[in-house]
């Protein structure tokens, strides 16, 4: 269990509950609560770094897996045609939750 007091880690942890699409040991897949897309995933690394910044090598590792497994949970998600992928990186770029995460939207033709 994570000993940390984020929003995502309580998700991770399960004390808060969400709409899982994908879990392993390294990583959850859930859908965001405010979908800027048809499709609107979160695929989060089960340890807690805000920023790519603060990644040390189990980090690097969690976000290269990550990576590897995105084509897979987006093409079952309804992203088979495509999708894009975000990553918020501090105040100025929107990051809300300070625990890195990788946006996955799709599932239909995005336009911005």
């Amino acid at each position: 269990m994570l000993n940390c007091n984020c929003i995502f880690c309580k998700i991770i942890g399960g004390e808060i509950p969400s709409a899982k699409v994908y879990e392993d040991d390294l990583m959850l897949v859930f859908k965001d609560i405010e979908p800027k897309a048809k499709v609107h995933l979160l695929a989060v690394p089960k340890t807690h770094f805000a920023l790519l910044s603060q990644a040390d090598a189990e980090g690097k590792e969690m976000l290269w897996h990550i990576l590897e497994k995105i084509p897979g949970v987006a093409s079952q998600n309804g992203c088979g045609n495509g999708y894009r992928l975000v990553i918020n990186q501090g105040e100025d770029a929107g990051q809300t939750v300070h625990h890195l995460h990788v946006h996955i939207l799709g599932g239909e033709t995005l336009g911005w």
